[in-house]
């Protein structure tokens, strides 16, 4: 198994980042490395995910937890790996959120493909999360 987490902070409450990661038709506005995802079927665990990375062909994701102001976390199959990928968000002391993005990517072929696939995913963690504090921010007037 192959894993990553990054970690960010924002001054922004649970709630306002949560309402930007629940809206999975809204995430290319964010997300830099998405050209298109959109949520097909209702927003629950088992619901599949259509995302089309920059100049990719589309994969398919299924939902695999939700927790309101918590946790969203969903899991890709691909190329014989599992990618799992989850956003936890807590409450910092004083008002905030901390979120932890992390990929794990396991499977047969993880200690193969992982050191490889995993950074090529993960270098934009940082501007993802920096975006993704920017639209919560702006959608509550707090700052990021």
């Amino acid at each position: 198994m192959w894993s990553h987490e990054y970690t960010g902070e924002t001054a922004a409450a649970p709630e306002a980042v949560w309402a930007v990661l629940r809206d999975l038709d809204g995430w290319a506005r964010w997300d830099g490395s998405m050209e298109v995802v959109s949520l097909l079927g209702p927003f629950e665990v088992g619901s599949r995910v259509s995302m089309t990375p920059k100049g990719q062909e589309p994969i398919v994701s299924v939902i695999t937890a939700i927790e309101e102001n918590a946790l969203y976390a969903d899991r890709t199959e691909f190329g014989g790996v599992e990618l799992r990928f989850s956003h936890a968000l807590s409450p910092l002391t004083g008002g905030g959120t901390r979120v932890v993005h992390r990929l794990e990517i396991s499977g047969p072929a993880a200690d193969e493909i992982g050191p490889e696939l995993g950074p090529a995913i993960t270098e934009d963690f940082p501007e993802a999360m920096a975006a993704l504090f920017a639209y919560a921010a702006r959608d509550t007037g707090t700052g990021a």
